[in-house]
Parts: structure tokens; C-alpha cells; sequence
């Protein structure tokens, strides 16, 4: 095991889940990935929301099946949280990506975000997602930085409708599995 571990939410980790959430709220930033802004206090019903996630056939329209992950530091402690979309439909191919991941504020910069990747890039490719985007907002140097550490290479950048710029990094080669054709 690397510095971390990444593993399934379950009833297990109810009271380390809270905790992580609570940090994110307290701290006013935007949540991400977009799975824990999900109040957590119906924790079973929040559980029930992420398995539902996984089956395509109970998605909601303009969703794609996804899973979630988080990232466990050697204490128990959630650190991280990264959701990763099975598919790619127009909006995410343009702007969102296979994998949205993020670190409770008080534990960046300790190498847990480049250990999540990875990890979760791991679980692309046990799925047949060979080729993943992954994308960052332009000016978020940290996020780029554990991209390009994960073999991410910079495709284009994309202007979103509120003046937002993303940066689109693919990481596998064309070819190695269902990616930009997986739509």
C-alpha cells in the first residue's frame, strides 16, 4: 500500500465520511467531485444514491453511470474522494471528463491528490477505460500538476459559457480502450 488507500464508501467509514464533509462545508470552497455536496446525515440513503450511480438504467437523464471511491490515509482518516464516469456524454467530453477528484483542505499538498489519481486510473482501466480525460480549471497549477505526473497531455483548452477556461489532458493512448469513443 502506497501512502494511501482507496476504497469503497460503505457504513464503515460513516463517522470518517462526516468528518470529511463537514471540513469541505466548513471551509466554503466548491465540492468536489460533484458526489459530496450529497448531505451525508441519511448516510444510508446516501450510500443507496452512489450504488444507484453505478447502474446505468437508474441514472437520471443527462448522467452518466459513475462510481466513487475515497482515499483513506493510514489513521482511517478520509482524505480524498474522486468519482469516476463510466461513459462520456457531450457535456463531460467537453468539460468534465472520466474523473473528478478532491482533497479535504487540510490535507493538501502531502501527495494524497497524485496518489488518488492514480489509483483511481487504475480502476479506469479494470473497467476498459483505457484512454481518460481528465480536466482542471486554467489557473488550478496544483490540479494540473498531479495530471501531468499522471501521464496526462494537454489536448486543447475550452472556454465554458461562464468565462471559465478548462484544461482537457488525456492520459493513455489513443487506442488502449474505450475513452473519447466511449460516448
Amino acid at each position: 500500500m502506497g501512502i494511501a488507500e482507496l476504497v469503497r464508501p460503505s457504513w464503515d467509514y460513516r463517522d470518517a465520511y462526516i468528518s470529511f464533509y463537514e471540513e469541505w462545508l466548513q471551509s466554503g470552497e466548491d465540492m468536489v467531485p460533484w458526489v459530496i455536496k450529497r448531505e451525508p446525515y441519511a448516510y444510508r440513503e446516501m450510500l443507496r444514491f452512489l450504488e444507484e450511480g453505478e447502474r446505468p438504467e437508474l441514472v437520471p437523464p443527462n448522467f452518466v453511470s459513475h462510481s466513487t471511491y475515497w482515499l483513506l490515509d493510514k489513521t482511517g482518516r478520509i482524505v480524498g474522494a474522486a468519482n469516476l464516469r463510466h461513459t462520456l456524454n457531450d457535456k463531460l467530453l467537453r468539460s468534465g471528463g472520466h474523473i473528478g477528484y478532491g482533497i479535504r483542505p487540510s490535507e493538501r499538498g502531502r501527495g494524497y491528490a497524485s496518489e488518488l489519481l492514480r489509483l483511481t486510473l487504475e480502476r479506469a482501466r479494470e473497467r476498459g477505460i483505457g484512454r481518460v480525460l481528465v480536466v482542471c480549471d486554467r489557473g488550478n497549477a496544483a490540479s494540473e500538476r498531479v495530471i501531468v505526473k499522471n501521464g496526462g497531455l494537454l489536448e486543447s483548452e475550452l472556454t465554458e459559457e461562464n468565462g471559465n477556461v478548462v484544461r482537457r489532458f488525456w492520459i493513455g493512448e489513443p487506442g488502449q480502450g474505450p475513452g473519447r469513443d466511449n460516448l
